[in-house]
């Protein structure tokens, strides 16, 4: 089992009047128009919202992808918008884990090899790669299949491996941009149970984006995104 993370006394992340403008002039995009979030820790938490709403804008801010036009956003109570790139890529890297739609695993990397190479990113040492990499492949249920390749792997597999490569390193908060949308009900609810077990057992917090009812359903909280602001919350 991974070892559980340390928790914060306040919310994890943050986001105060988060507006992000695309462009210039007539033709500028307000992705997002004065977000305010405030997620606490040991959260699992889905953003919904049709496309173009500004749910994949405002994941991208929270995880330090991009910064705001106007706003700030805070993890852990320190603000994070207005650091250097290079001080947001080595939070990304240490402190976050990132998970996409299409798993963006490397086609001739086997499974341990793909969650080796993001231990390497995240700048862990050899010596415990290896424990690291075995341990999240075990905790998703694929420590059995780590030499097969990602071609050799179902989509909820892969997926699976993607979620490994995502919480090796112990992140605090993992941010899922649409996980299931490319994997069967049957496949995506398994995922999802993932996430919460990782919430409930390790203390992670994560938010994801998501159109799928069923996982609303199974989330501790869900955000709507509606043009750029957050129109309830449920």
């Amino acid at each position: 089992m991974i070892a559980e993370q340390p928790q914060h006394p306040g919310p994890i992340v943050q986001a105060i009047g988060v507006t992000r403008v695309f462009g210039r002039g007539a033709g500028a995009v307000h992705a997002l128009k004065g977000a305010d979030l405030s997620i606490p820790p040991r959260r699992l938490v889905a953003l919904r919202g049709r496309s173009g709403s500004g749910k994949t804008t405002l994941l991208n801010m929270l995880g330090a992808l991009d910064r705001p036009t106007e706003g700030a956003v805070y993890f852990k109570g320190t603000e994070i918008s207005s650091l250097p790139e290079k001080k947001r890529n080595e939070l990304r890297r240490t402190q976050m884990g990132l998970i996409f739609q299409s798993f963006a695993l490397v086609p001739l990397m086997s499974a341990y090899e793909n969650v080796e190479f993001g231990l390497r990113i995240a700048g862990v040492p050899a010596s415990r790669r290896r424990e690291l990499a075995e341990q999240a492949l075990e905790f998703v249920g694929l420590k059995g299949r780590m030499k097969h390749r990602p071609f050799e792997m179902s989509g909820g597999e892969q997926q699976r491996v993607a979620i490994a490569r995502a919480i090796a390193h112990r992140p605090s908060l993992i941010l899922a941009d649409e996980p299931t949308a490319e994997l069967d009900s049957k496949m995506g609810l398994q995922v999802i149970k993932v996430f919460k077990e990782l919430v409930q057992y390790e203390g992670m917090t994560i938010i994801l984006t998501t159109h799928d009812p069923a996982i609303m359903e199974i989330v501790d909280h869900v955000y709507a995104l509606e043009d750029g602001r957050i129109v309830d919350e449920g």
